[in-house]
């Protein structure tokens, strides 16, 4: 089947040119076309809001359904690591939460919980960063995650530097684990995307930072509750200055994301926003050596849906 081609707008100087830069990036990054009655390993959905883009994405994905059945519990977890607004791109989308809890109680399911182990305050980060309301005015639950008593012992067999961590109960005990992240620089691990937005699910992460960044965030993403869907919010992207930023002109607005239920091939597919290899990206790579999922997108089927 004949891949099908965007149309590249012309590029010009500087940051701003991010829609564009994402136009290119969108036909460089995916590997080949499902066939029509095959289902594709990921969805890359371009050009619509965070909520319209996730509607066409999950349908094309399967619908939510192949994730969320009625009674079940649900726990969606989004980067709310910022006391920063939704326009500086620190944190999730909050429209994008919102239309995600959505979906799940609409597909039957008993409670949809949120949470995040922040790194400023938390009370600050929820409710500054849109999500706490985004939440309540979709119908779920906004939860702490700042103390330890949330946090209960796991082993991580494969781990190299991580050999044990801290996680949330909510991500121990829901039925559906839902990753949020969002797709910026990091100045540490050079990216955050869905692997490292599991760094917000345990409690000490000063360990991953003193010991091998990159090893910590693979050794995690082999631990056996891995996230049953991944959505990379990559509708504002903060492309320097992470994982904090300084100012929204820090900020493209690439109207893009992506969904899998693969870490690694969602990770490498968003490193290419910022034209990056995938296996030049330390984390990236280790967790695919390590049979975490797929770097290589040459060997994925992939579906492309322009808004």
């Amino acid at each position: 089947m004949k891949r099908r081609e965007f149309v590249k707008k012309s590029v010009g100087a500087g940051i701003v040119t991010g829609t564009a830069l994402a136009f290119g990036s969108i036909n460089n990054l995916l590997g080949k076309t499902p066939l029509s009655n095959s289902p594709a390993d990921l969805i890359a959905v371009m050009g619509g809001m965070p909520d319209q883009m996730f509607d066409q994405g999950i349908e094309a994905l399967g619908g939510i359904e192949r994730f969320v059945k009625p009674n079940q519990t649900v726990v969606v977890k989004p980067n709310i690591g910022w006391d920063r607004k939704p326009e500086q791109a620190a944190n999730t989308n909050p429209a994008l939460v919102t239309r995600i809890i959505e979906h799940c109680l609409k597909a039957g399911a008993k409670e949809v919980m949120v949470f995040d182990h922040t790194c400023d305050v938390w009370t600050k980060t929820y409710k500054n960063s849109g999500i706490e309301k985004a939440v309540k005015d979709a119908g779920g639950k906004i939860v702490p995650g700042h103390t330890t008593g949330y946090y209960h012992d796991v082993n991580i067999p494969q781990g190299v530097k991580l050999k044990s961590a801290k996680v949330h109960e909510l991500i121990l005990e829901s039925d559906v684990f839902i990753n949020v992240p969002v797709l910026k620089d990091h100045n540490s691990a050079r990216l955050t995307i869905s692997m490292k937005n599991l760094m917000g699910i345990v409690w000490d992460r000063r360990f991953w930072h003193r010991n091998d960044l990159q090893q910590c965030i693979a050794d995690f993403a082999t631990y056996e509750r891995k996230p049953d869907l991944n959505v990379v919010d990559a509708y504002n992207v903060m492309l320097r200055n992470g994982p904090q930023g300084v100012s929204v002109s820090d900020v493209v607005n690439m109207k893009t994301q992506i969904l899998t239920t693969d870490m690694v091939a969602a990770d490498a597919a968003a490193a290419k926003f910022f034209k990056s290899d995938p296996a030049s990206i330390p984390h990236i790579r280790k967790a695919s050596e390590m049979g975490v999922g797929e770097m290589d997108l040459e060997k994925l089927s992939v579906k492309r849906i322009m808004i």
